[in-house]
């Protein structure tokens, strides 16, 4: 008995398994971002990072700390590891602050930027060729983000830069993890990001520590953390199972989660051309993954 495959050539049973994770982690994380700008009106930005990143940590030391010990933390590569680690803590911290000021939609919209701002980057930093059909995606795609951010828009504020740099530190990330992901197991890569993130900051929480209010906030911090560690976790199952043009064009489909939560509690909608920028953001990036996915 054979098994049927994709035009890829991935059996088509484990691109259905790497399509269902993905699903799972891009319906748990607009849960986490909305639990955090619940939160963020009484507790400060680096308290909240701290807890998803303490819960992603407690996720790794039980998952590969029983079978790898400390060689979970052998690389051969550690300032690469510790710099892309650090690109993700600033990836998350400026998105974080930024729903202090603006809707889980609008922050989502513009960090689907960075698959746009890691193909320019990935130019310069790896050397990497890149053709005009890609280059243009990738004007249209910052034109997209342009009409998100244009100025005196309904919904136009300063920490919408804010949410530019978070996506701009992701895309480092994402360059950093390519230049990684040879010489080191994807359970080191997991292990430092979560290391460093809650290492720096457990050094700040000190001065901002505030005990939760009730149980309630206590839940959501502890929300925040597991799903913070499980929505890592079935990402990086995803794109172990699946092609990444197959599996990233799920990953916008958070957006549709993020705007119903965030009519259920705020009553808001995203603005019409917020609604377009969106539209050629997302188209880009799903352009761009195809063709990068075509040329390797």
């Amino acid at each position: 008995m054979t098994h049927s495959s994709s035009p890829s050539g991935t059996p088509q049973n484990d691109t259905l398994r790497g399509i269902m994770f993905i699903l799972i982690a891009v319906n748990m994380f607009p849960f986490m971002n909305i639990m955090v700008k619940v939160l963020s009106t009484d507790y400060n930005t680096i308290q909240l990072v701290w807890a998803r990143y303490a819960g992603h940590l407690i996720f790794v030391l039980i998952l590969f700390m029983p079978r790898r010990g400390w060689r979970l933390l052998r690389t051969r590569q550690p300032v690469p590891q510790i710099v892309r680690s650090l690109f993700l803590f600033t990836s998350t911290s400026c998105f974080f602050f930024s729903l202090n000021y603006i809707s889980v939609p609008t922050a989502s919209m513009i960090n689907f930027t960075s698959p746009l701002i890691a193909t320019v980057l990935a130019i310069p930093l790896l050397g990497e060729k890149v053709g005009i059909r890609r280059i243009c995606a990738v004007l249209a795609g910052l034109i997209g983000a342009a009409i998100i951010l244009r100025p005196g828009g309904v919904e136009s504020h300063w920490a919408m830069f804010i949410g530019l740099g978070s996506a701009t530190a992701y895309a480092g990330y994402q360059l950093l993890t390519r230049w990684t992901a040879d010489g080191d197991p994807a359970e080191t890569s997991i292990a430092y990001t979560a290391v460093v993130g809650a290492v720096v900051t457990s050094f700040a929480l000190p001065w901002v520590w505030q005990s939760p209010d009730n149980w309630l906030d206590l839940a959501q911090f502890i929300a925040i953390g597991c799903i913070g560690g499980l929505g890592h976790f079935f990402v990086i199952r995803a794109f172990q199972h699946g092609e990444v043009s197959i599996i990233t064009p799920f990953n916008y489909a958070q957006l549709v989660i993020a705007i119903l939560l965030t009519y259920f509690i705020y009553g808001e909608l995203p603005e019409f051309y917020s609604w377009i920028g969106a539209a050629i953001i997302i188209a880009s990036g799903i352009y761009i993954t195809f063709r990068e996915s075509r040329d390797r």
